[in-house]
């Protein structure tokens, strides 16, 4: 059984509902439940992957849970490899384009952007995929390369190309990305703001 997952249908489904409370804390454009049960791609997409990811375990299901998840990225435009392992309350917003590699680790409460990539460096087996930890924030296009660790609470600005470890805490932003302390004034005078900064800023 898969880190974190429980036997049973009522845990499943218990998940899926966070999920979509999730969603729904997450997007102040979302008027209901019920809306975006229905209209989000990035919701549909994880809930697709909480199933294939158990599939994904059992014997003898690899090859239908990769089918599976290729008809999700047909349908959402989002591509979660059944292997990655994926924690609580995930929310992608927008979603179009974002790709989660098969090693990739994302822990509870995380938030990705459209165009966002948990990618690898290298073509060989074993671990070449990101792991971020707890609240973590994927600005939309960034790129997190690599079997780096990212610490809890960072924030990846949009279209940073992470190469190197973010510690705990710090936004990370540029190509390739230097870490920062919230709220940091870079050397070109133009302040980095706390809040509302890493989803669209280049």
């Amino acid at each position: 059984m898969p880190a974190g997952h429980r036997p049973g249908l009522g845990h499943l489904v218990e998940i899926l509902l966070e999920d979509l409370e999730a969603a729904h804390a997450h997007d102040p454009a979302a008027r209901s439940r019920f809306e975006v049960a229905l209209g989000y791609p990035g919701v549909h997409a994880v809930w697709v992957h909480r199933i294939t990811h158990r599939m994904w375990h059992r014997p003898g299901l690899r090859l239908p849970a990769r089918l599976v998840s290729q008809v999700a990225r047909w349908l959402t435009g989002i591509e979660i490899h059944p292997g990655a392992r994926i924690g609580r309350r995930l929310f992608i917003d927008h979603g179009m384009g974002v790709v989660i590699g098969q090693t990739a680790v994302v822990g509870d409460d995380c938030v990705l952007f459209h165009g966002s990539t948990l990618g690898g460096r290298s073509m060989t087996r074993g671990k070449r995929h990101p792991t971020l930890g707890d609240r973590v924030m994927v600005g939309a296009g960034a790129k997190v390369l690599g079997p780096l660790q990212i610490g809890d609470d960072a924030q990846i600005g949009a279209n940073a190309v992470v190469v190197r470890e973010v510690p705990a805490g710090m936004v990370a932003v540029g190509v390739p990305a230097q870490a920062r302390a919230p709220g940091h004034r870079p050397d070109h005078g133009q302040r980095v703001e706390d809040a509302g900064l890493p989803e669209y800023m280049i």
